[in-house]
């Protein structure tokens, strides 16, 4: 459990206690998550047609009550249960099961995604994995940590050289399809799968580059600081920063060099 006392604000945002806190929320959510994998499920689907279970719903809002205890004053936007009091200055982001079709067909490819935000902009991002015990945290003007560990991107400055991952193509409208393809079509190696998992692998250094479309806050803003901690870059198709309001496109680069090579193929 975080040092900070509960009901208190935190002296900064870059307190230590804030990423304790995020980490007690995502050990809380690793229970719950791990009981029900590869379990019988029902699952239901939203109006956008996606998938969701009771155990999406049940984190987040585990996560929501420990949050409103420890912070009355701050705001949340998560995937299942909607938004509170988006004007607060700290404001919590939440994917209580990011990649829900991977965890009900058994794929433990799948994470609880966490990111606080002071003013707007990103200053804590947890990207955790429960089945396979790896989790990853990011903050401004810190290193990047794995399990405890710092973590680097790896030195892929050109695109022909580079090992590029989008979840699904099934994402991309025909226009954004033709923009990834030209991207790819310039790669040493395309491959799909890993939703937030694609990410975290970019950050350790085991691929160069992931492009996405069609995302929500809840699916990128945790994984702006731990890209960035670790040395990469992460923007919009258009190099904007990410943030509450955006296209939903995404891309993600092990370095600058590179990152300005794959906006050049997605203009």
């Amino acid at each position: 459990m975080s040092n900070l006392r509960r009901g208190a604000a935190p002296d900064a945002v870059t307190a230590p206690g804030m990423a304790a806190f995020a980490g007690h929320l995502a050990d809380l959510a690793r229970e719950i998550s791990l009981s029900a994998f590869r379990r019988d499920l029902h699952v239901q689907h939203k109006a956008d047609d996606s998938p969701v279970t009771a155990i999406d719903r049940s984190i987040e809002a585990m996560i929501r009550r420990e949050i409103a205890t420890a912070f009355p004053d701050h705001g949340i936007l998560g995937e299942e249960h909607g938004r509170a009091h988006l004007d607060a200055e700290h404001v919590w982001v939440v994917d209580p099961i990011d990649g829900t079709r991977s965890f009900i067909s058994g794929w433990p490819l799948w994470g609880t995604l966490i990111a606080l935000l002071h003013h707007g902009k990103p200053v804590l991002g947890l990207v955790d994995i429960p089945f396979l015990d790896e989790r990853w945290t990011g903050a401004p003007g810190q290193a990047t940590l794995y399990n405890g560990r710092p973590v680097q991107t790896r030195d892929c400055r050109t695109l022909a050289d580079a090992t590029v991952y989008c979840t699904s193509p099934d994402i991309f409208t025909p226009d954004e399809r033709a923009a990834f393809e030209r991207v790819t079509a310039a790669a040493q190696t395309r491959r799909f799968g890993g939703d937030c998992y694609s990410y975290a692998m970019l950050a350790s250094g085991h691929l160069d580059a992931v492009v996405e479309a069609q995302l929500q806050p809840y699916d990128y803003l945790s994984l702006a600081p731990v890209i960035e901690g670790a040395g990469g870059v992460i923007t919009g198709w258009h190099g904007e920063p990410l943030g509450m309001e955006g296209s939903g496109r995404v891309v993600a680069a092990a370095t600058p060099e590179l990152h300005r090579q794959i906006l050049e193929k997605l203009a």
